[in-house]
């Protein structure tokens, strides 16, 4: 009696460990979505301890470390978990850009959107983060086509107003500069007609009076001698 006793002791001890993660990951993910990451982040950090596969675990854990400032960490466990993320590949693609955009290192973060729009086209937000990591870049033509895209996904984003302020600003800005390119190619253009014709004057002048010195020196030659001395009376 005392062994069965002990034995359904051990199954029911087993089958409490065997579940444990999981509650981890429900009782970290309850905290994540009310919004307090602090309390989240253990709970969560021993879900992913237990299973490294699981990506809904390993997401929050990086969302987790990003609210919370842990950037370098953010990194750390989205990029784990990104070759094994499957349907979610766009969303850990997209949050790993926005930690990278997070840092300043708007090239990375451009990489990695691009990923979350290869792996998921229709996935609007990427577009959108996308565009303002190109701005960054200084990839202001990208950019526009970017945001344009963005607007056809989401027709009624509360951005809308904003987006189209951007671009218009921004088509402003390649006008004004491609006028002052033209108005420069035309002054230098300009600069070097005007140095052209300076040169050729002064060339001209120059001949002139190389001209002019030889024909004084031939006549020097034809002059007639005087044997003797000149006497006035």
């Amino acid at each position: 009696m005392r062994k069965i006793a002990f034995l359904g002791l051990g199954v029911c001890f087993f089958l409490t460990t065997g579940l444990f993660p999981q509650n981890s990951f429900l009782k970290g993910e309850e905290f994540f979505l009310a919004n307090l990451p602090g309390e989240a982040l253990p709970l969560l950090e021993a879900a992913v301890a237990e299973d490294s596969a699981h990506v809904r675990a390993a997401l929050y854990l990086g969302m987790a470390y990003t609210q919370l400032g842990r950037n370098d960490e953010a990194i750390t466990a989205f990029r784990r978990i990104l070759p094994r993320a499957g349907n979610q590949s766009a969303l850990v693609a997209f949050n790993l850009g926005n930690v990278y955009f997070i840092k300043g290192e708007s090239v990375f973060a451009e990489q990695f959107y691009t990923q979350a729009i290869r792996e998921d086209p229709s996935y609007a937000p990427a577009w959108l983060n996308r565009a303002n990591a190109r701005v960054k870049n200084g990839n202001l033509t990208d950019a526009v086509s970017d945001y344009e895209h963005y607007l056809v996904l989401e027709p009624l984003s509360p951005k809308r107003a904003s987006i189209e302020s951007l671009v218009r600003f921004i088509r402003d800005e390649f006008r004004t500069a491609e006028e002052r390119r033209l108005a420069a190619e035309q002054e230098a253009a300009a600069v070097a007609e005007r140095r052209r014709l300076l040169l050729e004057e002064v060339s001209a002048s120059l001949q002139a009076a190389a001209e002019e010195t030889r024909g004084l020196s031939a006549g020097s030659e034809n002059v007639l001698g005087y044997e003797g001395e000149f006497e006035l009376e």
